[in-house]
């Protein structure tokens, strides 16, 4: 009774019309507009890649559900009949009070043409949540939400609320440095308002230019280099219609969030909302994919992890953070480490040594093989003696005996390494032939090119 009295008194302030009016509405783009993941994504788009075995996007999908959105328009883009295909035959489709619905584009190459798209089609009709379908949270949006319409009610130039979390540089995966630049924010600490942001910063210089102005308007800024943007925003509808105003905004933080930040003529404000002891993380590169994993083998995301994703298929879950699927046929004089997670139908032979890694379904393990740190697909055949350390291996790869994966390799799908034959270190490897021109899966939206990883 008391927590119903509670609930009650939180929403005196609202507009009752207001709340019985607007669902709370999330768009999320099913299309990260880069190329961090090739080859891998010139066959499958990133969302549906899988993520200790449970594709990227339902993590983000069963998040956006328990924190309250009962409308999602996913944006879909590179690959997007997979990506309709896969909601439609999921669970998403019939979901009780939380709809899923597709909006598919074939020439959209940024997240603001999809963004104008999305305001086109006159779906939004209230504050909604803007989140890309790579990204794990856990976090409660209540407070961040109430925040934002509070602003609103006081300025209606309060149009933008980014969820950012404090960086923690630890040697040990708890850490945020996911691969990405050094970010720097200058934020009001009492309006929480952003004042800068450079994700780009020049190095060389050795010094970040702020416009004198924002120290004379503010009476007090900090400067950040510690804080994540983990790229999880509440946005009023002023946000689709600044899209369509401006067709030179393309990419999200580079285009819209620093150009409202230098518009002095608009008045639009940027507020952001710190998070604590929630996680919240996007997988954005090959480095945040590994860390990302690590942290949901730890269970930094609860209850997002694998045995409570998994409800229909029996995960059990170990000591020393091990995940067993119930039917693995595993050796006697196999050796499993801590930190692993291993699927449905997966077999594993003699003194086969396996750490860190996560092995997925229908995978047949020779014997005396050595796995540390990689994450193995569906259906992958490796053969007696091989060696693999740091590597991701996609689905129906074949390794012949002997083979060795040096750290950091890529083997896109279906691809077969020979005998004895050492894959030198970051190489990607893919049966398909790599595009010259760009598709949308190549118009880089929150990071460069450049990815550390050599062509074989």
């Amino acid at each position: 009774m008391g927590a119903q009295k509670k609930g009650a008194t939180a929403r005196v302030s609202e507009d009752p019309e207001e709340l019985a009016r607007h669902p709370l509405q999330a768009i999320l783009l099913a299309d990260s507009f880069t190329t961090k993941f090739r080859p891998i994504t010139l066959e499958r788009p990133k969302v549906l890649l899988p993520l200790v075995n449970i594709p990227m996007i339902n993590y983000t999908l069963a998040w956006l559900e328990s924190a309250g959105v009962e409308e999602v328009f996913v944006f879909c883009c590179a690959h997007s009949k997979q990506v309709i295909d896969y909601l439609e035959s999921s669970e998403w489709s019939s979901e009780p009070n939380f709809s899923v619905t597709t909006i598919e584009s074939h020439n959209s190459i940024s997240a603001g043409d999809a963004l104008r798209l999305i305001y086109e089609r006159n779906v939004i009709h209230g504050d909604f949540v803007l989140i890309s379908g790579d990204t794990v949270s856990n976090m409660l949006l209540t407070q961040a939400l109430q925040e934002h319409k509070d602003r609103r009610k006081k300025d209606a130039n309060a149009i933008m609320t980014m969820v950012v979390k404090q960086s923690k540089p630890s040697p040990i995966t708890q850490q945020s440095r996911l691969g990405t630049d050094e970010l720097f924010m200058a934020i009001n600490p009492v309006t929480k308002q952003l004042l800068y942001y450079e994700d780009k910063a020049e190095y060389s210089k050795g010094f970040i230019s702020l416009d004198k102005t924002l120290i004379a308007d503010n009476p007090s800024v900090i400067l950040h280099n510690d804080k994540q943007d983990c790229y999880i925003d509440i946005c009023s509808q002023e946000v689709l219609s600044l899209f369509t105003d401006n067709f030179d905004y393309q990419h999200l933080r580079r285009h819209f969030v620093k150009g409202l930040l230098v518009d002095d003529i608009m008045g639009y404000k940027i507020f952001t909302h710190e998070i604590h002891s929630s996680y919240a993380a996007r997988i954005d590169n090959f480095r945040s994919y590994d860390t990302i994993s690590k942290d949901i083998i730890q269970r930094w995301t609860y209850p997002f992890v694998p045995d409570v994703l998994c409800g229909s298929s029996a995960i059990k879950v170990e000591s020393q953070g091990t995940y067993r699927a119930s039917d693995v046929t595993l050796s006697r004089s196999a050796q499993l480490g801590s930190f692993i997670f291993i699927g449905q139908g997966t077999k594993i032979g003699n003194d086969t040594k396996i750490s860190h890694s996560v092995i997925g379904e229908r995978c047949t393990i020779g014997s005396n093989v050595t796995i540390e740190g990689s994450y193995i697909w569906n259906n992958v055949t490796i053969e007696d003696g091989c060696q693999l350390r740091n590597a991701i291996v996609c689905d129906g790869v074949i390794l012949k005996s002997g083979a060795v994966l040096q750290p950091g390799v890529i083997l896109s799908f279906k691809v077969v390494v020979g005998q004895q034959f050492v894959v030198p270190a970051y190489s990607k490897v893919s049966l398909l032939q790599q595009p010259t021109q760009q598709d949308s899966d190549e118009e880089l939206e929150y990071a460069d090119s450049t990815s550390g990883t050599g062509e074989l």
